[in-house]
């Protein structure tokens, strides 16, 4: 029996699925700058109208020694073991737009029959196109719009919305696998990578994630709750803003980053004839980061006694 019948495991949905939906794919794994795809995944899952139409099977799929699951000691005994989940669900947007998302951790093993599975799921249900997105971490300014680099077969939105192209060789994931097997048989496909602050890539960065669902909307049609979203940023970023006024450092190694940024913003390399991504090294760039995160790690948020 091939593998890909033993990865998945379907439910017994409630009523009928429409066919001809999106499908949004959020995988966590090998990186997720800003925590932003943990952060989107948490979102949808507070959703108590979505509907589980099937789990991937976390004993084929999970290196359980590399991502162990959560359990709790409650005094003298253990309770609510949560292990991690892989699930292809039916969601509704604020308007009331149904669509498929395929959401949880990156498989460790079997890759290409959990592609299969995926691709046999997407041609039951006639999904009409594939959007997912990650993000990493890039020498970019946080006090300057986030951009994405976008892949995929979708030429129009690709030069509508990517302010980045590269012809690099990068370590694949399990989603650029998804893409490419979709992109083979021909569905519309639209990879979606956030570019976020380096220095911020591990924090939780709540201004990521509300550029993540504006460019999911803009890739699907489908309109997604930013509740809490805003106000989060604006503290995040006075914290920063904070520290970084706070220090010589920092305030080099932002001004640096923004001229660079300018300059490739408008075609042109800097002052020393580097362009934005170019590679060069930053000042103290790791130093500076992990300042910057420890900062952010120990000091009281605003809704905390500081006393």
């Amino acid at each position: 029996m091939p593998l890909s019948d033993d990865i998945y495991e379907r439910a017994v949905p409630l009523r009928p699925v429409p066919r001809g939906l999106p499908l949004l794919v959020l995988l966590t794994g090998f990186t997720d700058a800003g925590g932003v795809v943990a952060g989107l995944i948490e979102r949808f899952r507070e959703n108590e109208s979505r509907e589980v139409l099937g789990m991937f099977d976390n004993d084929v799929l999970l290196d359980y020694r590399a991502r162990r699951p959560i359990i709790t000691f409650d005094r003298d005994h253990l309770t609510d073991f949560r292990p991690a989940r892989l699930e292809l669900t039916l969601e509704h947007d604020l308007l009331g737009q149904p669509f498929l998302l395929l959401s949880g951790y990156e498989p460790d093993f079997a890759w290409e029959a959990f592609a299969e599975v995926v691709l046999d799921l997407a041609d039951e249900y006639a999904v009409t196109g594939m959007t997912w997105l990650h993000a990493i971490g890039m020498p970019v300014p946080h006090t300057r719009p986030l951009g994405v680099t976008v892949s995929g077969n979708r030429s129009d939105f690709i030069e509508a919305q990517s302010v980045w192209q590269p012809h690099t060789q990068v370590p694949a994931t399990a989603g650029h696998l998804l893409e490419y097997r979709f992109v083979q048989e021909e569905v519309p496909v639209a990879g979606l990578v956030l570019l976020v602050p380096h220095y911020l890539a591990e924090t939780e960065y709540p201004g990521a994630m509300e550029i993540a669902l504006e460019k999911m909307t803009a890739a699907t049609g489908l309109v997604f709750p930013e509740d809490g979203l805003a106000d989060s940023d604006r503290e995040f970023r006075e914290r920063v803003d904070e520290q970084v006024a706070g220090n010589e450092d920092l305030q080099r190694m932002l001004s640096g980053l923004e001229q660079r940024y300018d300059a490739y913003s408008a075609g042109r390399s800097t002052d020393e004839g580097e362009t934005l991504l170019g590679g060069a090294p930053l000042p103290s760039a790791d130093e500076i980061a992990a300042e910057l995160e420890r900062f952010l790690a120990t000091r009281p948020r605003p809704d905390e006694d500081a006393s």
